[in-house]
Formats: C-alpha cells, sequence, structure tokens
C-alpha cells in the first residue's frame, strides 16, 4: 500500500464512486457469436500475454490478464509529490503483487470491503476501456463486444450485489436503437448506474458527439429508468492528437511516460463536459443525471472560464447559462490531491462523489484515507461528498 494510506474510522457509511474489478480473459470471449470468436485475441508474445484487437496487438494495458498487478496505492505519494527526485517506475512503485479473488469476484470482494471501511461501491470494469476507440471503424462489432461483456459482467458480479456492489455494465451508442436495447436488458437486470466513454461517438458515417439531438432517445430512455450515467476516464481517442505533436502514430498508453500526453490528459473530459451544454442535450434533459468519475476535478474551472468567454460572445447558441447548468448538472469526483475545497466553491458540496479508485495504483490504498482532505468541512458535509450525493443518485 502507498505510504499515505491508513485505515481512518469514520461515522457514516462510504458510498464509493470509483472502485474497478479486474477482467479475466473469459471476460471479453465468452460470450462473443461464433462469427465473431476471433475479435478479441489473448496471444503469447517473448513469453507475455497480450490482448489483441481485430488481429492488432494492445499494449494499453500491458498484463490484460490481471495476473500480476501493481499494488492497490502503489502510485499514492508519486500522485501527491510527482517525482522530484527522478526515482524509476519500480523505485517509485515498487514490486507488483499477484492478484487475488477479490479482484475478480464479488463475494470476495463485499468482504474485503468490510475490512477495507466501504459500505457500497460502484463497480467498473478496467480492460474495457480499450474497447471503443480500438473498433473505431466497425461499430457493429463495438455493440457485439461490449454485450458480451455485460453478459459477463451479469453472470459473475451481476449489476446489483446485495444492494452493496453496483457494477456498470457498458453502454456503447454509435447505433442508438442497439445502445437503447442494451440499456433495457442491463436495467431489467439490476443496472442502477451506467458507464459512457467521455469521446464522440464512432458510427458509419464519423465520429460525433453524445449530445447531439440523435441520441435523444437514448437518454430520455436513461431518465425513464433513472439510472446514473457515469463517465470516466478512458480511451477517447486522443492519442491521435498528442501522437502527431511527437511525430509518431499511437496508441494511448497510459503507463509510459509521454509529455504531451500528461500535458493534454484531461482535455477529453473538458470536450465531453462542454459538449452536453454546447450541443444542449443536458437542457434537453433536466433530469439525466451525469457524473465524471477519475477524471480530477483541475479542468472545471478553466472549462467555466472558457466557457464564460463563449457565452459572452455567443449567447444565442444556449437556451441559457451553461456554467450554471455544468454547475447545478454535473457531479464530479474529484482526486484526493486535487484541492476539494476549490470544486466546492465552484460547483456545491451537492454534486461532489468520493472516489478512491481501489485497487488500482494510482488511487488511494486506504479508501478511508479520503476523508483526511474533509476534516475542516461539517461531518454533514463530509457525509454528503462521502457516500450521501451518491446514494440519492444511485438507490432513491
Amino acid at each position: 500500500m502507498g505510504q499515505l494510506s491508513h485505515r481512518v474510522e469514520i461515522p457514516f457509511p462510504l458510498f464509493d464512486a470509483d472502485n474497478h474489478l479486474y477482467e479475466p480473459p473469459e471476460a471479453l470471449t465468452k460470450y462473443l457469436p461464433k462469427e465473431y470468436k476471433d475479435i478479441v485475441q489473448y496471444v503469447e508474445i517473448k513469453g507475455r500475454t497480450k490482448i489483441a484487437i481485430r488481429g492488432q496487438i494492445s499494449e494499453y494495458i500491458p498484463n490484460p490478464t490481471f495476473s500480476v498487478v501493481a499494488k492497490p496505492g502503489a502510485w499514492e505519494e508519486y500522485f501527491k509529490f510527482g517525482n522530484p527526485e527522478g526515482k524509476t517506475r519500480r523505485e517509485l512503485f515498487g514490486e507488483p503483487m499477484k492478484s487475488i479473488p477479490a479482484f475478480f469476484e464479488p463475494a470476495p470482494r463485499l468482504a474485503l470491503m468490510d475490512e477495507l471501511g466501504i459500505d457500497r461501491a460502484l463497480m467498473i470494469p478496467t480492460l474495457a476501456s480499450l474497447i471503443e476507440e480500438r473498433l473505431r471503424d466497425d461499430p457493429v462489432a463495438i455493440h457485439v463486444i461490449i454485450h458480451a461483456l455485460n453478459q459477463w459482467l451479469d453472470e459473475v458480479w451481476g449489476f446489483n450485489y446485495k444492494n452493496r456492489i453496483f457494477t456498470t455494465p457498458v453502454i456503447t451508442l454509435p447505433i442508438v436503437e442497439k445502445a437503447i436495447e442494451e440499456l433495457d436488458w442491463v436495467v431489467a437486470r439490476g443496472a442502477r448506474a451506467i458507464l459512457i466513454r467521455p469521446a464522440p461517438v464512432p458510427g458509419f458515417r464519423g465520429p460525433r458527439s453524445f449530445a447531439l439531438p440523435e441520441f435523444d432517445p437514448f437518454w430520455a430512455r436513461c431518465v425513464e429508468h433513472d439510472v446514473f450515467v457515469a463517465m470516466h476516464s478512458s480511451d477517447s481517442g486522443y492519442s491521435r492528437y498528442t501522437s502527431e505533436w511527437d511525430g509518431t502514430s499511437q496508441e494511448m498508453l497510459p503507463f509510459q511516460t509521454n509529455a504531451m500526453a500528461i500535458l493534454n490528459e484531461w482535455r477529453p473530459i473538458q470536450d465531453a463536459v462542454a459538449s452536453w451544454v454546447i450541443h444542449g442535450a443536458l437542457f434537453r434533459h433536466p433530469k439525466l443525471k451525469v457524473g465524471i468519475i477519475e477524471a480530477g476535478s483541475k479542468w472545471m474551472a478553466p472549462l467555466l472560464e472558457s466557457m464564460a468567454e463563449v457565452y459572452k460572445k455567443a449567447p444565442e447558441a444556449f437556451p441559457a447559462n451553461p456554467m450554471e447548468e455544468i454547475k447545478k448538472r454535473i457531479y464530479v469526483s474529484p482526486f484526493y490531491e486535487d484541492g476539494i475545497d476549490d470544486l466546492i466553491k465552484l460547483i456545491g458540496v451537492d454534486q461532489v462523489l468520493y472516489g478512491s479508485d481501489w485497487p488500482h495504483p494510482e488511487g488511494l490504498g486506504e479508501p478511508t484515507h479520503y476523508v483526511t482532505a474533509l476534516s475542516h468541512l461539517s461531518v454533514e458535509d463530509q457525509a454528503k461528498i462521502m457516500g450521501g450525493n451518491l446514494s440519492r443518485l444511485v438507490t432513491a
């Protein structure tokens, strides 16, 4: 665990907006139809297992079987203090660990949640975030693979495990009718939250925003089902732009150092939130519940500042004030080290969600440690951030 971590006793229940499961190989392959059986393959390369999507080997996740992983919270000090001494990754992050059943199955995970002090959690897939970008020119295949993944999630984890683990099925949007069909399917099986990629939607005629009117039937169905829409940091395809600056051509590689990628790390989230108001979906669906997960919050202030300039120059482009719409409609899970007070001042306590990112190395080794960043707030406000707000969104 990270050296900063320690268990903290908390007088209110924790509802973690950002827990993760690790997917074994069968998660993406078990339910694939015969005609798609080779679209996802696990192959051996120099003694190491890699994932190949449509024959293209990906390094997006260095160990896609998750048999060995970095320890939970191993990067905690790095994200708090950086790397002023220029240490190697091994010096910074320590030795990896062999995976445990709690990473792959709900029963042992629930027992571990009890030890960690987590009452409830959204449980978000990890490997799934590579699918949509690598198949962006084949919308039908995206829908097929995503449904296969959701079938596995339903079989192994369920979408509501003992009213404590709320697994977030992925919903992909290229074909709106299929997206609605998938949404209906997961909700019928207990889903209370869904996962949407913060990126333009691939399609037969090219990418376009998820917030355009053509997607209104899907968002209306989300409102009808009263589900929480989580937009989690993902491969949004922006490596295409940083690669052009670097003079290379490569996929998103989150575990390799790339200064241009770090500089632009939260641009996809900024653009996604901006699109919600610029393309109008938040205005057209006032009861839609949208949260930004594992993207921190440092992007919010510059986004609102830039949006103010846009609104000043083109008020006719919006039915109402877009900054106020973002503030009152978008829920945000800030990183522990982000400066949570700045976010509270911008959007208010009721819009802030706690997320530990457990068991990822960039998260907190001890999820309860997050509350130490809130110690100056009233117990009532701490309780809202650490679980009350999310409970209202997901289980109401």
